[in-house]
């Protein structure tokens, strides 16, 4: 995306993060993994998000629709992620590989 450098940069520093103290913590029973969400409905994008913005947002999303807040804590926070340790979840509908 154009003019993302600097977010794309944090993501990215992000992830790195939750690998290196993944690695520091385990041994204490810590587990650490980073989450990078696509487009997810909230209030807060709502209120933020001109109806123009939506339009060319939701053509980039291969579902056609946002995300929801329950889809992306189901990915992370269930009993089958426990054996997930320095990873990144890429939540986003395949978003990011077009």
């Amino acid at each position: 995306m154009p003019a993302s450098g600097i977010y794309s940069a944090t993501k990215a520093g992000m992830a790195s993060i939750a690998r290196t103290l993944s690695g520091e913590l385990i041994g204490r029973g810590i587990r650490v993994n980073s989450v990078s969400p696509g487009p997810i409905a909230t209030p807060l994008h709502d209120s933020e998000t001109t109806e123009e913005q939506r339009k060319l947002l939701l053509a980039q999303i291969p579902a056609g629709r946002m995300g929801r807040p329950s889809e992306v804590a189901e990915a992370v926070a269930s009993n089958e992620s426990a054996f997930t340790v320095g990873s990144e979840s890429v939540i986003d509908d395949g978003m990011t590989n077009l």
